[in-house]
């Protein structure tokens, strides 16, 4: 499964998951100018993030407003409670601190420059 994300702004969205959460930049579309879409690779797994552009998508459905909570990611890190540091310095609205969790794993939520849910766990 490949997600891919639509975002008002593709700079903020790529900065987010390239600069604060260690994103490697795989594709880019197109190769020359202002990108349209990139794809990056967190770990083993892959997140495509295109800029919502004045034509229709493919799909015909709105992209824009969206309600409610849409979509969550989930994303492995070394460190839960550096990483979490590293985003609040960077100035990524923490809405979860870590906390450990029963089933083993430390958890904490941040929101993602378009406002979707993204845990951050280890």
């Amino acid at each position: 499964m490949f997600p891919m994300l639509s975002t008002e702004s593709l700079e903020r969205a790529v900065g987010f998951y390239k600069e604060l959460l260690g994103g490697v930049e795989t594709y880019r579309f197109p190769d020359s100018g202002p990108p349209a879409f990139i794809a990056l690779r967190l770990g083993e797994s892959e997140l495509g993030i295109g800029a919502i552009g004045s034509a229709a998508p493919l799909h015909g459905q709105p992209q824009r407003p969206a309600q409610g909570h849409r979509i969550e990611l989930c994303v492995y890190v070394d460190d839960v409670d550096a990483t979490i540091e590293r985003l609040r310095s960077g100035g990524v609205p923490v809405l979860l601190e870590p906390i450990d969790q029963p089933w083993g794993e430390r958890v904490a939520y941040v929101a993602d420059p378009d406002g979707n849910l993204v845990m951050l766990t280890r």
